[in-house]
């Protein structure tokens, strides 16, 4: 193959190759998803003097909520991360799952 030949066919190929590769490389990797920070809530005082607890963006599984009235029991987190325990005494609330801890507001 000659030298004219070889310009004309293998010129645009390495030209494109160039452009391509600032392009390529300027392309971040996609970011890993995040995992939900784990939340936790009282509700507001019922009528009778007590409060629902809840949360969610917790692993599935057990986890154990102590309270500052004395209430404190294990509880299951439920498949889409999220926990129901109704009529507890008022007071400041914390579940432990593993090694983290959430305070619950409210």
């Amino acid at each position: 193959m000659n030298r004219r030949t070889r310009l004309l066919v293998l010129g645009p190929l390495v030209a494109a190759s160039f452009a391509a590769a600032p392009a390529a490389l300027a392309v971040p990797d996609a970011p890993a998803a995040a995992i939900p920070a784990a939340t936790c809530s009282t509700s507001g005082v019922l009528e009778n003097g007590r409060v629902h607890l809840s949360g969610g963006g917790f692993t599935p599984g057990p986890a154990y909520v102590y309270g500052s009235a004395g209430f404190g029991g294990t509880v299951e987190i439920a498949q889409n991360g999220g926990f129901q325990v109704m009529n507890v005494p008022p007071g400041q609330y914390t579940v432990r799952q593993g090694g983290e801890l959430t305070r619950c507001s409210g």
